[in-house]
């Protein structure tokens, strides 16, 4: 008997949906407040087969459609459909240096880093994406204490600062893709969690889209304390699942 209960169980659990919450961001334009991130419950399809993160990005546009009239939402992911989000993918965009170095924003973002016992590992630039995020010394150097990039220094604050700056900065040298970008009015990452992640490149194409459309983009990226006098006095870093939060 208890078997036989424990089997229908197992088998009524297998059919309940699985749920989950993630964030899209919505670039603002009323000149007062630049991103929203409204989190969004839908129907997550397990596994780690691409066709399945694909169809939760599926079920997560089409309620961010039907709750919050998101049209034109676009997945910036290795894993999108869209050939557009794939190249926006911080493991595909692409710029070169003032120095003529050609580097994913993934790569010089984790070769930017500096802990207690070490960095800026600089020969990260030069790895590919995957092998940048991954190298050993990310994790065994102590604890984060700053950004250093060719010699300028970034504070860990505010959080999202230097990430959303290389990210703005490594899109304006693709100008073929601000035209299709900037026609969006809503960005998601599939493999965003704000409880275990902090930088999203879904926000900083927000933020993008943001700048561009209220004429700002040209003053934020003439000086970094430009850059950073965009977050004085708003809310920059991530927080728990709530129905919609204004960034910055």
């Amino acid at each position: 008997m208890g078997s036989s209960s424990a089997t229908h169980h197992k088998h009524r659990s297998y059919f309940w949906p699985l749920m989950a919450k993630r964030p899209i961001f919505v670039p603002l334009l009323d000149g007062k407040r630049l991103v929203l991130e409204r989190y969004v419950e839908f129907h997550w399809h397990a596994g780690f087969a691409k066709s399945q993160k694909q169809k939760s990005i599926r079920a997560l546009h089409e309620t961010a459609l039907r709750e919050y009239g998101v049209q034109h939402p676009l997945e910036i992911s290795s894993k999108s459909e869209d050939p557009l989000g794939v190249a926006l993918s911080s493991f595909n965009l692409t710029f070169v240096t003032k120095r003529g170095r050609a580097l994913t924003v993934e790569a010089a973002f984790q070769g930017s880093k500096v802990f207690e016992r070490g960095g800026p590992f600089v020969d990260i630039f030069q790895k590919s994406p995957i092998d940048a995020k991954r190298d050993e010394r990310l994790r065994t150097s102590g604890l984060l204490t700053k950004f250093s990039f060719f010699g300028n220094d970034w504070e860990l604050d505010p959080k999202t600062a230097f990430y959303d700056w290389l990210y703005i900065n490594a899109l304006i040298k693709n100008p073929q893709l601000i035209e299709l970008l900037t026609d969006r009015d809503g960005f998601t990452d599939i493999e965003f969690n704000p409880e275990r992640s902090i930088n999203c490149q879904a926000r900083s194409a927000a933020l993008f889209c943001a700048l561009f459309h209220t004429d700002k983009l040209n003053f934020a990226l003439q000086s970094r304390e430009n850059f950073l006098s965009l977050y004085r006095g708003r809310v920059s870093d991530p927080h728990m699942p709530a129905q919609e939060r204004f960034l910055i």
